[in-house]
């Protein structure tokens, strides 16, 4: 795998968009993280202002964590690794949940392939809530290294958020 430092997909511009948008909805959130480890929470808290509407985050690796801290259905989790758009979704919802917030922002995948679990290449479920809505989208990673995956994720969770602060997601259906 390639060990340079890849640039960051989340440019200052989009960065600068969604802490305005943020700061105008008037709405905390929350991150919990799994492959992406901290890297939405540190850019939720990037700009001066975040405290304004960034409640807190967590990173919980361990499907224990996620079901004990998170509400992920651990029949479910058991059954997928942790790694599907339920498990992602019920992230975004419990971490808001949890963190008393209106919003919850969420992640869980790969970060590199396993061939343990036949994983040929990275992926991701990322997932946004708003209220009691989500949305969750796969985010695919063929060809990238650990951490280029990882900013991939940690980028696609942060458009997400953006995305559902002025569209109107379907109600989760599970």
């Amino acid at each position: 795998m390639n060990n340079e430092k890849p640039p960051s997909e989340w440019a200052d511009a989009a960065s600068k968009a969604l802490h305005a948008k943020l700061l105008a909805c008037g709405a905390k959130v929350a991150a919990a993280e799994s492959l992406t480890v901290g890297r939405v929470q540190t850019e939720l808290g990037r700009w001066s202002g975040a405290s304004g509407y960034f409640a807190g985050g967590m990173t919980c690796y361990a499907a224990e964590a996620k079901v004990r801290l998170l509400g992920v259905d651990a029949a479910h989790a058991a059954k997928v690794d942790s790694v599907s758009a339920r498990v992602a979704e019920d992230m975004a919802l419990g971490v808001a949940a949890l963190f008393g917030c209106r919003l919850g922002v969420a992640t869980t995948g790969y970060a590199e392939p396993c061939a343990a679990l036949d994983i040929a290449e990275p992926f991701a479920w990322v997932a946004a809530a708003r209220d009691e809505k989500v949305m969750s989208e796969r985010v695919e990673g063929a060809g990238l290294g650990r951490v280029a995956m990882q900013e991939r994720a940690a980028s696609a969770a942060l458009e997400l958020l953006s995305k559902i602060l002025h569209e109107s997601a379907q109600p989760r259906v599970s």
